[in-house]
């Protein structure tokens, strides 16, 4: 009776150890969704991995073709679930074909630590499409589509156009520079009128007039506005460097010139009277402030240019008359 249960018990051992051994190994099983596809339809095949916790596992490495004239065009990527002490990998294979045969697809193969573990096999058809031999008829799976326009789809030869358009602008523009109908000057911006240098100088003269500065106490700053104004008057009147000049170097040249005789000594004023405002600090009498801008007025009126269009006009009228 021992015996009996001793040997009871071995083979209850032995069965549970089988079965452990048999729920611990990694299971492969291969699945698609139709087994047969026209020439150049597309089908799923669906990879299925079933294996204990803790193995390292290995996928199938798949390239471009599963077996000859059957092409893989997109592999999924592994999903794995947890299914307590086993984990679930499931993976996809999109496959076509473009040749109309019989296929038999080969077992997908898992390594598994030092195994390979193989799924089953699968079987595909692929049939080609019945062609009417008698009319010679052959028709697209699908209409020809019109595609949309894209402007930058001839961005090529809108740019080669602009490209000769602009360089006949530039030789028909360079030829009318040759011509001296044009100029290369691009940016030269168009000719201000110029004033007379006595209106410029009056204009100034009137500003600072209306300043009122030696009125507020500011006579060195009164003097020194009229005989900035005199000199670039002086300047441009008569060639005379008078801003880089002293006021005796200034009078010196201005004595030399037979149009400012008579005024010479209203110059002399001004001068002189805004060097002891400026250089000795003298406070000038209000009858000297108001002589300096007279006798300002009076130089610049005494000495003006007269202008060539006031005596074509005077010509003009002297003729009509």
């Amino acid at each position: 009776m021992k015996i009996t249960k001793k040997l009871f018990i071995a083979l209850l051992s032995a069965c549970l150890c089988a079965f452990q051994t048999q729920a611990q190994q990694t299971v492969v099983k291969a699945s698609i969704d139709s087994t047969h596809l026209w020439i150049g339809q597309q089908t799923n095949i669906h990879l299925e991995i079933v294996h204990p916790k803790g193995r390292l596992i290995q996928l199938p490495v798949i390239q471009d073709t599963i077996s000859k004239g059957v092409e893989v065009i997109f592999v999924s990527k592994p999903d794995t679930t947890d299914l307590g002490s086993t984990l679930q990998i499931k993976q996809d294979y999109l496959v076509t074909s473009f040749d109309s045969a019989i296929y038999v697809l080969p077992p997908f193969e898992v390594i598994d630590g030092k195994d390979t573990i193989r799924s089953n096999s699968l079987g595909l058809k692929v049939s080609t499409l019945d062609v009417n031999v008698e009319t010679k008829k052959f028709y697209d799976i699908k209409d020809v589509i019109t595609p949309p326009f894209v402007i930058w789809d001839y961005s090529t030869i809108i740019w080669i156009i602009i490209g000769v358009c602009a360089l006949i602008l530039a030789g028909w523009y360079l030829y009318e520079v040759k011509q001296g109908r044009r100029s290369l000057n691009f940016f030269k911006s168009p000719e201000e009128i110029k004033l007379p240098p006595h209106v410029i100088a009056l204009n100034e003269l009137n500003r600072i007039k209306l300043q009122k500065l030696w009125q507020q106490g500011r006579a060195k700053k009164y003097h020194s506005a009229i005989t900035y104004t005199l000199r670039k008057y002086v300047e441009a009147r008569f060639g005379v460097q008078a801003m880089e000049m002293t006021s005796g170097e200034t009078l010196e040249e201005i004595s030399k010139i037979n149009d400012a005789n008579s005024v010479y000594d209203n110059l002399k004023q001004i001068l002189r009277l805004a060097d002891f405002v400026k250089f000795a600090k003298y406070q000038p009498l209000p009858d000297e402030n108001e002589l300096s801008m007279m006798n300002a007025y009076l130089f610049v009126n005494q000495t003006k240019e007269e202008e060539i269009v006031e005596e074509e006009t005077k010509l003009e009228e002297v003729k009509g008359s």
